[in-house]
């Protein structure tokens, strides 16, 4: 994976903070750090004006949830005796390449995140008339923004060629680079969830990106149950208008405007 693709400040923080022994202890200093996350509330506002504007940013909220689950450390004790799948050690060769696919899928995570994070300040600036310009947001990142990520020079290239890019992941170079990743994203989902080990961003993000992906959802059946009990109504997808079936009486199906 060429230089820039994933926040290289990021890595040697993670590095750092791995490589770094508890002179008290001698033990890995990640090791006695207590495992209870804190948080400002950025998240917490990010997804709470989400859900106002009806845009899915999963990966945002998974972070969050994650950040508060640990924080429920009675909840947690009370739950170690789930059972669970027993783990299996990789191999030095098998972790190697294990690594590697990581490595990708967090590169892969990290594109549905920012194209969460861009359809959601899109649609605030539809949603309230701001005219935002996504290109520049990006911009003003980069020059002095916690994030300063290189990555942000590429997202505004991609906004600046194409002012009404609907996604990132409707970008050419997003999409190749995301499509060429998805088989060592897909193999690390697969051997946490084998290993017991909780992914929630890296698997959030995959579900998203096989959301835009398929032709149909499983929302038709949600739609189709909403109308049972409730009466909601839905829509056909072969004439307009909405429609409600009588479920309790001959079901017949009435148009309801």
């Amino acid at each position: 994976m060429e230089r820039g693709r994933l926040d290289s400040y990021l890595i040697e923080i993670t590095a750092e903070v791995l490589a770094h022994t508890d002179p008290d202890t001698g033990k890995p200093f990640v090791d006695v750090v207590a495992d209870r996350a804190e948080q400002k509330g950025t998240g917490r506002w990010t997804v709470q004006i989400a859900l106002d504007l009806g845009v899915p940013v999963s990966g945002i909220a998974e972070a969050v949830f994650a950040r508060s689950l640990s924080g429920h450390v009675d909840l947690r004790e009370a739950s170690h005796t789930l059972p669970g799948p027993v783990p299996q050690p990789l191999g030095e060769k098998d972790a190697a390449r294990f690594a590697a696919q990581v490595e990708q899928a967090l590169y892969a995570s990290k594109i549905v995140s920012y194209t969460q994070g861009f359809h959601q300040i899109r649609a605030g600036g539809d949603t309230y008339g701001w005219n935002i310009d996504l290109g520049a947001v990006a911009a003003i990142w980069r020059a002095g923004c916690i994030i300063r990520a290189a990555f942000l020079d590429r997202i505004r290239t991609a906004f600046d060629t194409r002012p009404d890019l609907p996604s990132l992941l409707s970008d050419k170079q997003f999409a190749e680079e995301i499509g060429a990743a998805q088989d060592d994203w897909r193999a690390v989902v697969a051997t946490a969830a084998r290993q017991g080990v909780p992914t929630p961003g890296f698997s959030t993000a995959l579900a998203y990106y096989d959301a835009l992906r398929a032709h149909r959802l499983p929302a038709a059946l949600t739609q189709a149950q909403r109308d049972f009990f409730g009466a909601h109504t839905y829509r056909r997808t072969d004439r307009e208008g909405s429609f409600h079936t009588l479920w309790g009486g001959d079901r017949s199906e009435v148009s309801t405007g």
